[in-house]
């Protein structure tokens, strides 16, 4: 199998965070060798790591040394500019390819995306002015949510349009020309799943899970989601249909809310391991960021059976310094991301904590 990358092959990660440290700690379980891109000194994917190019997205003789030194490329984020992914795919093998990264970079192209696969979505108008975010709402209705297109995440980018909302004010505090109106959801739950799809073409889809915000930000996700049979299996085939039409080779995170009536709608999708994606480190019989390496690398995927119920708490800001306590409880796994300052809304870490009967 010539698509296949041998023990010993060199995986290049663009992006230096937590993800790409737990993606590069599974790659070294297998034997494979992570060299990480970021613009970041002392990052937390680079303490695990083989060797880091520190040097902007911009930079294209450091962008050219980094892919001359790898056998892939993959990234752990989705704010690379789609440019220098191309860039990169010109020299090596890029998984997921460029084309995935631009649709999951802008909101409207996302919800297009979506909705031209089949999948359900919330009421949603692309805004680039006052003007038009005035008849969105009076086409869509309050509430409603507006959003940047670009580089929004963890609650960032967005504000709520509600009764009283002035729009003019709500239009000029994004600061942008380029944004999204998406209709309130009446929605029983938060869920998402992770599908993976290798190069041959497979797809298999990690069981759902429930997920609870706090503040915009990923508090817990909870495995297995309390919904019915039939629901699970309709969010699963959902994620697939979207890998598959893609065609991607990697993973591919899709947030899905639960309507009222049980319908699944999806909210988001992301090309590369995901927050809620964290109970498979110690409750799932293959952890995402061990899938994602077997995807890129051209391994088989691996069995995604739940070997324990568990619930996944994130580790916000100053939460991290409950790491003893947390060390001492029996069923906790414990994960940290080697971040040196904790700050409100940071995720410095995460907890697993797994039921065994």
């Amino acid at each position: 199998m010539t698509d296949v990358l041998a023990p010993g092959s060199v995986i290049g990660i663009i992006g230096g965070g937590q993800l790409g440290r737990m993606t590069a700690l599974a790659a070294a379980r297998l034997g494979y060798r992570c060299h990480i891109y970021t613009p970041e000194e002392n990052s937390p994917a680079s303490q695990v790591s083989e060797k880091t190019t520190v040097a902007s997205y911009e930079d294209e003789n450091a962008l050219a040394e980094f892919a001359a030194a790898v056998d892939v490329i993959t990234y752990e984020f989705e704010n690379i500019p789609v440019d220098t992914v191309q860039r990169l795919s010109k020299l090596a093998p890029v998984r997921p390819r460029p084309s995935v990264l631009a649709v999951s970079q802008h909101r409207v192209a996302e919800k297009d995306f979506a909705r031209d696969s089949g999948a359900g979505t919330a009421l949603y108008q692309g805004v680039t002015d006052l003007d038009q975010l005035r008849n969105a709402v009076s086409e869509i209705g309050r509430p409603a949510v507006l959003k940047t297109c670009r580089f929004g995440y963890d609650g960032k980018g967005q504000v709520k349009i509600t009764a009283e909302t002035d729009l003019a004010a709500a239009w000029a505090s994004l600061k942008t020309d380029d944004a999204v109106l998406e209709g309130f959801v009446s929605f029983e739950k938060e869920v998402s799943v992770i599908v993976a799809r290798g190069v041959d073409g497979t797809a298999l889809a990690f069981p759902v899970a429930e997920n609870h915000h706090v503040d915009h930000i990923l508090s817990t996700s909870t495995v297995p989601a309390n919904i019915p049979e039939a629901t699970e299996k309709a969010a699963r085939a959902t994620a697939v249909a979207l890998a598959e039409r893609l065609e991607l080779v990697g993973l591919l995170a899709v947030e899905m809310f639960v309507t009222d009536e049980g319908e699944v709608l999806v909210n988001e999708v992301a090309p590369r391991p995901h927050n809620s994606g964290h109970w498979t480190q110690d409750g799932c019989a293959t952890c995402q960021f061990e899938q994602l390496v077997r995807a890129v690398t051209g391994l088989p995927l691996g069995p995604v059976d739940v070997l324990f119920p568990t619930v996944m708490q994130n580790l916000i800001g100053d939460e991290a310094g409950q790491w003893l306590d947390i060390a001492a409880e029996p069923h906790a796994k414990l994960h940290l991301y080697g971040k040196t300052e904790a700050r409100p809304g940071r995720k410095m870490g995460h907890v697993n904590r797994i039921k065994v009967s």
